[in-house]
């Protein structure tokens, strides 16, 4: 059985003095076991303070990040993604490099089933941006379930 020993042996950043990083910062996401591999369900992270920079003008933009996912046998712990989205507050990238970068850092950390990323920045020169991404293991029924979202995907405004 998956004791609360376990879990605090996987996990360093829960209840432990914040070292918020200045750059972009992967190695701070951390990750712990799965409880129910076997059931398919939804795990949603609404990130309504996500701030990155122009990598041309070094303006701020601001966005709210969503991340939904069905996870595997591993799971991002929240005060961990916290850090890591923090992390991008003086990251030079473009809303699309943003989504991306954060997709490929959670499957890499958690392989999870299926996982999409939405940010829906705010405007800025009159101009919003909402790009989103999404991934399916392959060869699997979330690769399809991948391939249908993407292609009906409708933004939330």
């Amino acid at each position: 059985m998956y004791s609360t020993k376990d879990r605090d042996q996987e996990l360093s950043a829960l209840g432990s003095k914040v070292d918020y990083k200045q750059d972009y910062a992967p190695e701070v996401l951390e990750a712990f076991t799965n409880r129910h591999p076997d059931n398919d369900y939804w795990v949603r992270f609404h990130c309504p303070e996500f701030t990155s920079l122009c990598p041309i003008t070094s303006q701020p933009d601001f966005a709210t990040i969503y991340i939904d996912y069905i996870p595997g046998e591993r799971m991002v712990e929240s005060k961990s993604l916290k850090l890591y989205l923090f992390s991008f507050r003086q990251h030079g990238a473009f809303h699309e490099d943003c989504v991306n970068i954060i997709m490929k850092d959670l499957i890499a950390l958690m392989d999870p089933k299926y996982i999409e990323v939405l940010g829906d920045f705010t405007p800025r020169g009159g101009i919003s941006i909402l790009p989103y991404c999404n991934y399916g293991r392959p060869g699997t029924k979330y690769a399809e379930l991948a391939e249908q979202r993407l292609f009906l995907h409708q933004s939330p405004r």
